[in-house]
């Protein structure tokens, strides 16, 4: 089972930046396809960005252009880097392979001011 480390969120006003990490206890090399969600308050957690083991990207409509998800394989992390931050981008922040659903991390706080 992999753990997973999420780090990087904070408190940033709109039109700044953040890069979110997603430490994983074991290799990720051979996870195809690996993603980062988001939960608002009082609403579903929702999947924002996935990347394959290829290099290839999918993004929700809210967020394409703004944010940017890579892996790094052999250090077995995940990253965000969102840019032009918004109100509505405030939320937990989650890391998890969309195919396999590993157990939960704790997640890393990213709110945005206006």
């Amino acid at each position: 089972q992999v753990q997973l480390v999420e780090s990087g969120g904070g408190l940033v006003q709109a039109g700044g930046s953040l890069r979110l990490s997603c430490a994983a206890s074991g290799s990720i090399f051979s996870i195809n396809a690996m993603g980062w969600y988001r939960q608002a308050p009082g609403k579903q957690r929702e999947l924002v960005a996935t990347i394959i083991s290829g290099g290839n990207a999918r993004y929700i409509d809210s967020v394409k252009g703004r944010f940017t998800i890579s892996r790094d394989n052999a250090k077995n992390t995940v990253y965000l880097q969102m840019n032009s931050l918004k109100p509505e981008d405030t939320a937990v922040y989650y890391c998890n392979a969309p195919e396999i659903l590993f157990s939960w991390g704790q997640g890393t706080q990213v709110t945005v001011s206006s």
